[in-house]
């Protein structure tokens, strides 16, 4: 099948309304959770003991929500209402990404408390606007099944009343096949949109959901062999064919996203970030806002193109952020008018 380049076919006042149609709409996101942290400084000179910078900081540590946590505010940044569903340590990063995810309005009793992993922590050291260096604290073991089944549990709860469920992976040893299956068999008895941001590890666990999103080196690194000399458009009906789902968006990094859906041709949504400052987190925009958009109505193209104009504003910001509603409809009035 031919692929199609689109963007001006799509109705940005169409675009617009569907803006206003997110607000309150509730998506439940299960994954992975963790506290990043940002030390800013600057570098003057290279340190006597070792060729490495020395940064000197200049401001308070900031610290925010990431992974799972991240989109989770993502949603409720666009006007939605979120739910997160995860695990984190009985310790006091534990305890400030609580803090960081009500004041951001994001419910936490789905969150698990655990003694024997810690909160999952990114810390990165910025001089200069530059990234020097990342260290992470972390356990990434598979939970037990008493604990799998505690969240399961928790997740069930928070989607009786759900529009849509987001599985966010990192590979950090929350979604096991017995999470994932239990979770998806729940959702779809309640015909709830189910949408994937994966990692390679159980990717092909998430049979017959609405919408796979994978990236390029996502896909490939879970299809192995089978992606050897394969091209994009043959890697994502592959799997789209393998997972049994409604369709898979396939992300591309300056590519833009590529929709495998049933019944169409692959369409290529081409990037429209205007400047690309941080790459960080625009998956989580993306898995977010398409995620909102198909609870409030809209086709697949429509809910891949509005992700596609909300990704294009997160890269603009330096590190992990959020886009809001207004922002969007902001791009999209410019947009509109140029």
């Amino acid at each position: 099948m031919k692929n199609k380049t689109i963007l001006s076919s799509v109705d940005k006042s169409e675009l617009l309304a569907l803006v206003g149609a997110l607000q309150n709409k509730k998506v439940v996101v299960v994954g992975d959770v963790m506290l990043d942290v940002y030390i800013q400084g600057s570098v003057a000179r290279i340190s006597p003991e070792a060729p490495i910078p020395v940064v000197e900081i200049n401001e308070d540590d900031k610290k925010i929500p990431g992974g799972a946590a991240n989109v989770a505010c993502n949603i409720t940044a666009l006007g939605g209402k979120s739910s997160i569903i995860g695990t984190m340590g009985r310790d006091s990063a534990g305890k400030e990404l609580i803090r960081q995810l009500k004041n951001r309005q994001v419910q936490t009793r789905g969150l698990l408390a655990l003694g024997d992993r810690p909160t999952t922590e990114k810390t990165r050291v910025i001089a200069n606007t530059q990234q020097v260096v990342r260290y992470d604290r972390e356990v990434k073991a598979d939970l037990t099944n008493q604990q799998a089944d505690q969240i399961v549990s928790k997740a069930i709860q928070e989607i009786k009343d759900a529009d849509g469920v987001i599985f966010e992976d990192y590979n950090k040893g929350l979604l096991t096949s017995r999470v994932i299956r239990k979770i998806i068999a729940f959702a779809k008895s309640k015909k709830k949109i189910i949408t994937v941001d994966p990692k390679f590890h159980n990717f092909f666990e998430f049979k017959g959901v609405t919408v796979m999103k994978p990236n390029m080196k996502e896909v490939t690194e879970a299809l192995g062999p089978e992606a050897d000399g394969q091209d994009f458009e043959s890697i994502g009906q592959k799997v789209m064919k393998k997972l049994e789902c409604r369709a898979v968006v396939l992300t591309r990094s300056e590519h833009g996203m590529t929709i495998f859906e049933n019944g169409q041709p692959p369409r290529t949504i081409p990037t429209v970030a205007r400047e690309v400052y941080d790459v960080s987190g625009a998956g989580d925009t993306v898995i977010a806002t398409l995620t909102l958009a198909l609870t409030a109505g809209a086709s697949l193209l429509q809910a891949a193109t509005l992700a596609n104009y909300a990704a294009g504003i997160e890269v603009e910001k330096l590190g992990v952020a959020t886009v809001s509603a207004e922002e969007l409809t902001q791009r999209l009035l410019e947009e509109m008018n140029r």
